[in-house]
């Protein structure tokens, strides 16, 4: 593929939290069911993603949620990036998110085997540079979780 064109990107996400954003998505969807997280804000000193969810994780749920994400941070899986047409990618990731205008190619960041994703952020290269992930708060209201979190770096 030569030169793919992409949709401009409005943000300047803080690459570690935004990987751990993707890693956090993926471990909701396999704990919960739920869809990935509605919207989020990620910086580099607060990040916060809501999550549609039949009630508020309990706080076992919630330390789990946290080892999760940490143990898959560990793992030092690469991340890696890649390009397809809507199309090809229909198939293979969520695109419910995605703008109507979004441009007939998208960049799919994939996190070793564990999560892939149409995203035109900032990553790190292997998860071994995020640093550790820790839930600061969570609040549950009108069957919406936002969590909020933050990396401590390596």
């Amino acid at each position: 593929m030569e030169d793919p064109v992409l949709n401009a990107h409005n943000k300047e996400e803080y690459p570690p939290c935004h990987t751990a954003e993707h890693i956090l998505n993926q471990t909701m969807v396999r704990m919960f069911g739920c869809p990935r997280s509605m919207n989020a804000h990620i910086e580099k000193k607060k990040c916060k993603c809501d999550y549609l969810l039949e009630s508020a994780p309990d706080d076992i749920q919630i330390k789990d949620i946290e080892s999760r994400v940490n143990e898959v941070i560990a793992m030092h899986l690469p991340v890696n990036i890649s390009f397809m047409t809507k199309e090809e990618a229909s198939g293979y990731v969520d695109l419910r998110k995605l703008p109507e205008n979004v441009s007939d190619t998208l960049r799919i960041v994939r996190i070793g085997d564990y999560d892939a994703c149409a995203c035109i952020g900032n990553h790190v290269s292997n998860t071994s540079e995020i640093g550790a992930f820790t839930i600061t708060s969570s609040d549950y209201v009108d069957g919406r979780w936002r969590v909020r979190f933050k990396i401590i770096p390596a």
